[in-house]
């Protein structure tokens, strides 16, 4: 490395092509994410309407049903499929319901864990919060 009286214009041309074979700023700098990934559209939550009941197998070596739903959100149209967290949330949620999903956290903004493919979870169920729900500390609304 130079280290010199002189050596700031090297230095900044090492690191500036250090940068670039870093996968996390090549997408930054390109806005690959707002472009085609996130369905949010950069946003941190949306509105949706459940279309169906889906059940994800989860990744090996677990072996289980993960429940989630098919969303179609309101803003853009767009199909997404979001995890319902808690036991029994399922019960919760039916066709029609009107539910709030954001991201689940994984790492990159990518799926969390064992549950392939799904990167949104639900929130809240007829602007009631899906885990006081669950723990029975509210009843659902009907719409």
């Amino acid at each position: 490395m130079p280290n010199g009286l002189y050596a700031g214009r090297r230095l900044a041309e090492i690191r500036k092509k250090m940068r670039l074979k870093s996968r996390d700023y090549v997408r930054r700098l390109k806005r690959r994410r707002e472009k085609k990934e996130d369905l949010l559209e950069g946003a941190p939550m949306a509105r949706g309407i459940v279309l169906q009941k889906v059940g994800v197998e989860s990744k090996q070596p677990n072996s289980a049903i993960r429940k989630c739903v098919r969303v179609q959100l309101i803003k853009n149209g767009r199909l997404l499929t979001a995890f319902l967290p808690g036991d029994g949330a399922l019960n919760y949620v039916d066709e029609h319901d009107e539910v709030v999903v954001e991201g689940i956290g994984g790492p990159r903004a990518r799926s969390m864990g064992d549950i392939p493919g799904v990167r949104y979870k639900v929130t809240k169920v007829n602007n009631v919060p899906l885990n006081l729900l669950v723990i029975g500390k509210v009843k659902k609304p009907m719409r």
